[in-house]
């Protein structure tokens, strides 16, 4: 496709696909796609709204909200599930021990994570206290509803040609409950905006698999659902 035309197509945030390749259309979107989104006029703008939610009492216990990092270009955005023990403590996204796993597997499909906008559907860690460690407790669906405020906002913004739903919480905020990652793993599914959601695993999920042939087995496919990426925006 000429440049001139895949800068118009991208504007217009519509995208071809040869007829066999048609990603599938989502019966219903989940509240990052549907609703009200905060509104600013740049990415930074949003991010300094952000840093004030309060929207749900998740901000009470966290040191500080993770919002997404990125360029305001960038033609694919990574959706993970809420920042970790690191990412709370560092204020970046995917830069603790499944981010690295992410780094190295977006590595072997062919993409360069600085061409990736990241983020998550929860902006703040949601834990439970073990003695001195903090250990993961999963996002709750009215938590996920609260923080599509920003993450259908972030999408707005950028306007990018494919996002990736890493696990199930990113999934729930993007396409609602009629999509799940053992059904609909390595499906493009067209949204409103334009843009496909590939569905795929969190990172984080390979590194509680202990049997290490299966570990490989599945970090195997994890590539080769990234690849698709690739060969997508090539």
């Amino acid at each position: 496709m000429p440049l001139q035309a895949q800068a118009e197509t991208r504007r217009s945030g519509a995208r071809k696909y040869p007829r066999h390749e048609m990603p599938r259309e989502a019966a219903k979107t989940g509240p990052a796609l549907s609703g009200d989104h905060a509104d600013a006029p740049t990415l930074t703008a949003l991010r300094r709204q952000a840093e004030g939610c309060e929207r749900c009492d998740l901000y009470k216990n966290a040191t500080q909200l993770v919002f997404g990092e990125g360029a305001a270009d960038a033609r694919i955005v990574l959706v993970g599930e809420q920042p970790g023990d690191r990412e709370d403590l560092a204020g970046h996204p995917f830069v603790g021990p499944a981010g690295r796993v992410l780094d190295e597997c977006l590595h072997e499909a062919g993409i360069d994570r600085s061409d990736c906008y990241v983020t998550n559907a929860v902006k703040h860690f949601k834990f439970e206290q073990r003695g001195k460690r903090r250990l993961h407790a999963r996002p709750n669906a009215g938590e996920i509803e609260r923080c599509a405020w920003w993450l259908g906002a972030e999408l707005n913004q950028l306007r990018p040609e494919i996002v990736v739903a890493l696990g199930a919480t990113a999934l729930l905020s993007l396409l609602g409950r009629r999509v799940g990652v053992t059904r609909n793993r390595g499906e493009f599914i067209t949204t409103p905006g334009g843009y496909p959601v590939l569905v795929t695993i969190h990172p984080s999920y390979l590194l509680r698999i202990r049997d290490r042939a299966d570990a490989d087995a599945e970090r195997a496919r994890f590539v080769s659902d990234l690849t698709r990426i690739a060969d997508r925006v090539g």
